[in-house]
This record gives C-alpha cells, sequence and structure tokens, in this order.
C-alpha cells in the first residue's frame, strides 16, 4: 500500500473517471475526500466503497464553478483528516457545438470550473501540503491534438492545466511537491459512452481501437501519486489509447 497514511481530495469524485481515481487511492491506503455537486446517492456509495476498503472517506458538497466552495473542500479535507497530500483536480463539464452559438456565459462556465477552479485548489491546497504532496490535473487528449469541430472551447480550457502544472511544477518543487496533468483520451463514461452515436468515429482515430476504461486513467494517477511519480512534474501524460500517436 504505497499511500498508506496519505490523505486525497478528488473534486468530482461521485462518479465516472473521478469515482476510479478515489476508490483507486483508497485501494493503495490513503484517506480519500471528494466533492461533488448533485449526486449525492452516487457520492456516498463512493464513500462507502473507500470505507469498505479500511479508509477514511469524506463526501463534500462543493460547486467548482464556485471559489468559496472550492476553497471550503481544501479546508475541511484537511481539518477532518488532519493533513493534505494529493489533489486530483478532475471535476469537468463538456460544453460543446458551433463556433457560433457559444456564450459567453458558457466561457465563463468552462474556465471557472476546469481552470480557475483547479488554480484555486492548488493555491489553497499548498498551504497543508506536506513533503512530497502531489497535484494531479486531470485534462483531455483534446488538449493538444482537436480533433473536429465544435470542441474549441473545451479544448482551450483543458489546455490551460497544461501551463498551470507547469507553473505548479517550480512554485511547489521546493517542497518536494509534483505537479501534472493526466490527458485521457475517449473513456467509457456517462459524459463519453462507448455506445454513444459518435462512439464510432472516435474509435477509428484510435491505435488500440477501443475505448478505455476509468480504471486506465486512476491507474497513471495512482502512480504520479506514489513513489514512482517522485520524480515527474510539470508534464502531461496521455491516457488516450494512442489517439495522439
Amino acid at each position: 500500500m504505497d499511500l498508506a497514511g496519505k490523505v486525497a481530495l478528488v473534486s468530482g469524485g461521485s462518479r465516472g473517471i473521478g469515482a476510479a481515481i478515489a476508490t483507486a487511492l483508497a485501494r493503495e491506503g490513503a484517506d480519500v475526500a471528494i466533492t461533488y455537486v448533485s449526486a449525492v446517492d452516487k457520492a456516498q456509495a463512493v464513500v462507502a466503497q473507500i470505507q469498505a476498503l479500511g479508509r477514511r472517506a469524506l463526501a463534500l458538497r462543493a460547486d467548482s464553478a464556485d471559489v468559496v466552495e472550492v476553497r471550503a473542500a481544501v479546508e475541511q479535507t484537511a481539518a477532518e483528516f488532519g493533513a493534505l497530500d494529493i489533489l486530483v483536480n478532475n471535476a469537468g463539464i463538456a460544453l460543446m457545438g458551433p463556433l457560433q452559438e457559444v456564450t459567453l456565459e458558457d466561457v465563463d462556465r468552462t474556465l471557472s470550473i476546469h481552470v480557475r477552479a483547479s488554480f484555486v485548489a492548488a493555491q489553497a491546497a499548498a498551504r497543508h501540503m506536506r513533503a512530497d504532496g502531489r497535484v494531479i490535473n486531470i485534462g483531455s487528449c483534446l488538449a493538444e491534438r482537436v480533433a473536429g469541430a465544435e470542441m474549441t472551447l473545451y479544448a482551450m480550457s483543458k489546455s490551460a492545466l497544461i501551463g498551470l502544472s507547469k507553473g505548479l511544477a517550480f512554485d511547489l518543487g521546493p517542497r518536494g511537491i509534483t505537479a501534472n496533468v493526466v490527458h485521457p483520451g475517449p473513456i467509457d463514461t456517462d459524459m463519453n459512452p462507448a455506445d454513444s452515436a459518435q462512439a464510432d468515429e472516435q474509435r477509428a482515430k484510435l491505435a488500440l481501437g477501443h475505448f478505455g476504461t476509468a480504471a486506465d486513467v486512476a491507474a497513471t494517477v495512482v502512480h504520479l501519486a506514489g513513489p514512482g511519480g517522485r520524480f515527474i512534474t510539470g508534464t502531461s501524460i496521455a491516457v488516450d489509447g494512442g489517439s495522439s500517436a
């Protein structure tokens, strides 16, 4: 259990990739807090899974679009568990459509959840993180290779996490804290199911020819969070089945 004694906070941890990351971290020994917005039943189910692994768990209602709630989630995690070692900025939305139909409200909401919340959470977490801490941002393969039209806003917001991670790597590196971004490709989740109308088009662009699972992304996050990730910082890691190959 490489993460025994560690404390993690995973935003958007009630379902999909976030839930897989939260339970994977717990499986390696970490106590885990997750945030959610509305799916309280799903959040409690993840808490139950973590507790069944013998770890402490906490579900916090926090909208990543709200700076006050983002900061409060960090503070509550540190207060409840006595420390904070691992921050996973995972919460996200997918507002896509024709460029001319994207509203300023869409832009503000997307950037507030993907970029501002990640910055604010990292800033707040840095005040509590012990040496050998980890900041792991969940980006997207679209950040570095946009596969088609109607994804400009989403790609822009996720690409900002690359710069955030590089900057954090230098700001936090002297304390032994690493910062990286993980770019999932087509992953079979509620947000992008493998049986959707667009799934075959996505599969055709993958070297492996099939969607990944949330567990595939979680495995990379666990590696970065553990001893194997201590000399990896300021970089992007693709978990995308070869979509960026």
